[in-house]
């Protein structure tokens, strides 16, 4: 008859305290240049699209590139010079220095970050080229040049587009990541409770039969 298996404390606290992690190797050179390209790509687009608004645009003119559909989606000559989607209006000195710390901040991010993480590389990208097109908007004419009229809502550019687009990818990838957490933790947790069952087979030694004298 076996003996049950005896399981340290120890180890069982081990398991649920520390759910198994994926490793995942040191990213190589090109994963880190993922961020790069599409800041790069992000700022190319947004500076283009500004320089074609600018030169033929006058401040504050309209066009209609679907006349049926101006009232929905236009392109509307403005400035800004508060934050994405204009909001703190009247802060842009600060927000140019603020883009340049959050810039350095994803960098220094990007190179300490493990492999396999290319669509964070991508969100991050898009982050850092959206705040680095409208800083140079900043620093070239002293605000922000916003086209993009889409009816109701505020008027922006590629940049701000580009910044949205890395938070929408950034809390998606969150809410995978903390779905993901809660299985590892669940998986752990049943591992514990099934190395606390007791064993089928009993550890009590048989018991002798009675003898009749």
């Amino acid at each position: 008859m076996n003996e049950p298996e005896i399981i340290p404390t120890a180890e069982v606290e081990t398991a649920v305290s520390h759910p198994e992690q994926p490793n995942h190797p040191r990213a190589t050179l090109s994963e880190q240049l993922v961020l790069f390209v599409v800041a790069i790509v992000s700022i190319g687009l947004d500076q283009y699209t500004k320089y074609l608004v600018e030169s033929n645009l006058d401040l504050f003119e309209v066009y209609a590139p679907i006349p049926s559909l101006e009232s929905v989606f236009r392109i509307f000559h403005i400035y800004n010079t508060g934050a994405t989607f204009g909001l703190f209006s009247g802060g842009g000195t600060i927000f140019r220095y603020v883009a340049i710390l959050v810039s350095l901040g994803i960098i220094y991010y990007n190179f300490v970050l493990p492999g396999n993480q290319r669509l964070l590389r991508l969100a991050l990208g898009l982050q850092m080229g959206g705040a680095l097109g409208n800083m140079i908007d900043r620093f070239r004419i002293g605000h922000v040049t916003d086209f993009i009229d889409i009816g109701p809502w505020y008027i922006f550019n590629l940049a701000d587009l580009s910044i949205v687009s890395g938070a929408v990818i950034l809390g998606l990838l969150v809410f995978q990541e903390s779905r993901e957490l809660k299985a590892r933790h669940k998986a752990a947790e049943a591992k514990e409770n099934h190395l606390e069952e007791p064993s089928l087979e009993t550890a009590v030694p048989p018991q002798p039969e009675p003898t009749h004298e």
